[in-house]
């Protein structure tokens, strides 16, 4: 009996999410058995262009969602404004019933949209993560992880992640041999022993309701090494250091002065990545007096060390 997989399509979808999990899932190896799935693409039966202008025809509508035994969302239209909240019914209604509910990249939130990921562990894609902490915050994000498993629900993060994502189901349905010879055939690692954090870029949180907050993280990333006091930091917002604590909170999910290292930590990953500085100058540039104190808050963030980052990076 075949596994029915839904995956819900819309304009404006990119391919690599999509194309991932189709190639992963539902090709027919010659000479390795048949994996069993039957993926549904459902959604406007006129069809969809994605951004690169290629045209989808699904063959079902997008109401296949409720009636299939897992359902993978690759995206929403745009996670600031237009989180597919027409398929929220659906996605309640597929996992009300039980079926396996996957994301990659930004379909988390057309799951936190529904209401799903309510007290759930999630990920989605690093760059959406202050937007998540800040729309959904009864989601228990974990920026850092490539995949996040929470009962029937799998999280994943950006692009290639849909790849490690479509391994771990295969895994789950038919055991570890068997997601290790499609692994091997995609030429990806079965197993990948890493996280995103080490590809977060330097970026600048856009508060729109709040400039003065805006303004005042532009201040402290154009100046990351300066020895900030969290009453400068409040200064610099205009407002009271209580008031400053509980809007990084809502906006960031971190305190003042752990968003602060985390800052220093990026701009640390980008000098490691365009110069050939030593790696103990580079901590004293980004605001560690000592060097044990960078490569331990830079593990702590990042996941891996200072020379492995810049080898991964800029090889050996």
């Amino acid at each position: 009996m075949s596994h029915v997989v839904a995956l819900p399509v819309y304009d404006g979808m990119t391919l690599l999410e999509y194309g991932a999990v189709v190639e992963a899932l539902g090709f027919r190896w010659p000479e390795l058995p048949e994996l069993g799935y039957e993926l549904r693409t459902c959604g406007p039966q006129t069809g969809v262009t994605t951004i690169s202008g290629a045209t989808l025809v699904p063959r079902y509508p997008i109401g296949a969602i409720a009636a299939a035994d897992t359902v993978v969302v690759t995206g929403v239209r745009d996670p600031y404004r237009d989180r597919c909240a027409e398929w929220a019914d659906l996605l309640r209604a597929a996992a009300t019933r039980g079926a396996r509910m996957v994301s990659v990249c930004t379909g988390a939130f057309a799951f936190a949209e529904a209401g799903l990921l309510d007290g759930r562990r999630a990920t989605t894609h690093w760059r959406h993560e202050h937007l998540m902490r800040s729309a959904f915050p009864a989601v228990d994000l974990n920026i850092a992880a490539i995949v996040v498993r929470d009962g029937n629900f799998l999280t994943s993060a950006g692009a290639s992640a849909g790849l490690d994502l479509s391994i771990a189901l295969i895994r789950d349905d038919h055991g570890v041999e068997r997601a290790n010879d499609v692994a091997r055939r995609l030429v990806v690692t079965p197993h990948r022993h890493a996280d995103q954090s080490q590809f977060v870029d330097v970026d600048r949180i856009q508060v729109r309701a709040d400039p003065a907050f805006t303004r005042m993280l532009g201040a402290v990333g154009d100046d990351v090494c300066r020895s900030w006091t969290v009453q400068e930091l409040a200064d610099e917002a205009n407002v009271s250091p209580r008031t400053l604590h509980r809007r990084f909170r809502a906006y960031t999910g971190f305190s003042p002065l752990d968003w602060l290292v985390r800052q220093r930590i990026r701009t640390a990953m980008s000098l490691l990545e365009r110069t050939d500085r030593p790696i103990e100058a580079i901590g004293r540039a980004t605001g560690f007096d000592a060097a044990e104190t960078f490569r331990y808050h830079f593990r702590r963030i990042a996941g891996t060390s200072p020379r492995d980052y810049r080898m991964s990076f800029r090889g050996a």
